[in-house]
Order: C-alpha cells, then structure tokens, then sequence
C-alpha cells in the first residue's frame, strides 16, 4: 500500500525505519516517505490535496492560529560561499555592501521591536561559511539577551562544530535553521562550495546538542516537479523530522546566476505547502522568503493548505517583505490570529 493512500491516523503515526548517515551523526533518514509517495500527493487534483493538508493540520494545531517569527540580518554580505539565490554572497555582483556583525544592544532593539509588533520567535542570521571561535561569545550575549526577553530564539550561521552547538544551545538557543534548499540530485545546480553532506552533519550535530531543528528549503531555482518532491522527502524521512519548516519562494535577485528564470506557478508553491503539511504534521510550516510577491490571495491558499507561520516585518536578511500592518491586515480578512505564547 502507498503512504499517500494511508489514512489520516496511518500518517500520523507511522514509525520511521532508520538507517544511519554516518557513526557521527544523530539524525537518520529512513524510507517512511518514498520520493514516489510525495510525488503522488503532488500529483493530486488540487482540491483533494487541499482537504488532506487542511484535515491533517487541524488534527496537530489551531486552524486559526499562525505564528509571527521575525528574522534579522545581524552580519551582512560578503559570504564566501557561491549558493545560486543569495544576494549575501561575495562573488555575485549584487551591489550589496557587506557589513560586520551587529553590537547586542542593536539586536536586543531589534528583538524587542519584534516582540511590541507581536513577534514571538527571533532569528538572528549572519552571512558566513560558519561562525568563527572569536565570535561565539558575542552571539552567545544576544541569544541570552534575545531569550531573557521572552521571545523564542532561532540562529542560523552556517556550518556549525559540536561544541558551537552545544554553547549555543547552553547559552539558551531553541531552534537552529540550516535549511537543505533543494533535493540531493538537483543541489549541485545551485550550490558548489558546500555538500549536501555538510548540511545533513551540521543538523546532526544540533541534534546531539538538543536543539530543535528549523530547517527547509527555496522552491522556484528551476528544479522539476519530482525534486521538489525529493526536497520534501529529504525533510519528512530526517528522523525526527524538523520542529519548523521554512518554505522560500525564489526572490529573483539581478547579479545572482538564478536570476532571469521563469517565475514558477503560484499554484505549484500552494502544492509544495500542502505536501509539506501532510508529510510533516507536527511542524510548523512556514511561508519565508517571496511572500511580497506572492500577494494576498496565493498567501490566503497556503494558510488553507497547512501553512502556519511566516517571517513577519518589513525586511527578510536583505530582501524586502509585507510591512507589518499588510500582515496583520490579512490575517484579519482571513479571520486569523497571531500566535501567543504563554
């Protein structure tokens, strides 16, 4: 019997096998979603695969609810790294001028500015292969500082060593993001300076540190179909799978070598939200990256499809997003409300 034919409760709690990625990693990928099985639930009639997403979210979490996560850019540009979408990266000539790491006291404004807007989670995101020794105590202050504010934090930094997580984790950092970006078999198109091992290594070790785990990937690079899938599966056999799911869409920036594609259907993002919901049903999937450019209305059908959190504020790192009051506005036409925490 296909997983995509197995029933709500089936899908829900299903055990994964698990078969290791190395001695030294933690997380495992096993077979509980086949590539051909995310495949077939993108294959579905839209409606069809709308009323699975929406049945299964409602079973894990409020219809109603969607959690406001701001990210901030607290080192800018100049990335040594050649990943195809990024701006940051110092070898596209994107006009970006790089800029060194934030003081505290600029984050902790930041933060607290998120949080009066209604923000509940704070990502902290610097432009590097990884962060450096001599940086760590400096970060580890703003995630203190960010944590004894109240807000949920989240860092993403690169590639990080076992004891980089484990200080981070000690210095009160919930969630770490390193997003997978693509499938195994299309990664190579769009990034060449780093693995698609280094990436499963660096989850393993926040694993083993005791972080949760935010992790995603960008949609519209020019991928097909079947490797948005393998995204997808990617992310629902990692065993457990990730806590937060962002899902980008490309934001085409003029100077990186992805810019000029073909924009992708907005139909197929709704498609990739859904099959997300349904093979992750405990995460938090996030709307990340082009939702300026979604609009309204493609926005409106990813709630619907499972979608329960977005980057909230008017920049996304160095692209632009909805301003607050847009946000805020649309969740109101829809009837939706922000998350609180407790």
């Amino acid at each position: 019997m296909s997983q995509s034919d197995l029933t709500m409760k089936d899908v829900t709690t299903a055990p994964p096998p698990m078969l290791n990625l190395s001695d030294n990693d933690k997380m495992t990928v096993g077979e509980t979603w086949p590539i051909r099985d995310v495949n077939a639930l993108f294959e579905l009639p839209l409606n069809e695969l709308m009323f699975r997403a929406q049945q299964i979210h409602r079973v894990h979490f409020d219809p109603t609810e969607v959690e406001l996560a701001t990210l901030l850019s607290i080192k800018s540009g100049g990335c040594e790294e050649d990943c195809g979408y990024c701006p940051q990266s110092a070898r596209h000539a994107t006009g970006l001028v790089a800029k060194k790491l934030l003081s505290t006291e600029e984050v902790l404004n930041a933060a607290r500015a998120a949080k009066n807007s209604g923000a509940t989670r704070f990502c902290m995101g610097a432009a590097w292969r990884e962060p450096k020794d001599r940086d760590m105590g400096k970060i580890e202050e703003m995630v203190s500082q960010v944590s004894a504010l109240g807000l949920e934090t989240c860092a993403t930094l690169g590639m990080l060593k076992d004891d980089q997580a484990r200080r981070l984790k000690n210095a009160g950092l919930d969630y770490y993001n390193h997003n997978l970006d693509t499938a195994p078999e299309f990664y190579g198109n769009v990034i060449s300076t780093r693995q698609y091992s280094d990436r499963l290594d660096t989850l393993g070790r926040v694993r083993e540190a005791g972080l949760k785990v935010c992790c995603g990937g960008i949609v519209g690079m020019g991928e097909s179909r079947l490797q948005r899938a393998g995204l997808i599966a990617q992310l629902a056999n990692l065993n457990p799978y990730p806590e937060s799911v962002p899902i980008n869409h490309l934001v085409q920036v003029e100077g990186t070598p992805l810019h000029g594609l073909a924009p992708l259907d907005p139909l197929e993002f709704v498609r990739t939200i859904a099959v997300a919901r349904i093979t992750m049903p405990k995460a938090r999937v996030r709307l990340s990256a082009g939702r300026r450019e979604m609009g309204d209305t493609v926005q409106a059908m990813c709630f619907l499809a499972g979608a329960n959190s977005i980057f909230y504020g008017d920049k996304l790192l160095t692209t632009d997003n909805p301003n607050a009051a847009e946000d805020l506005a649309l969740l109101a036409r829809l009837g939706l409300r922000a998350r609180e925490v407790a």
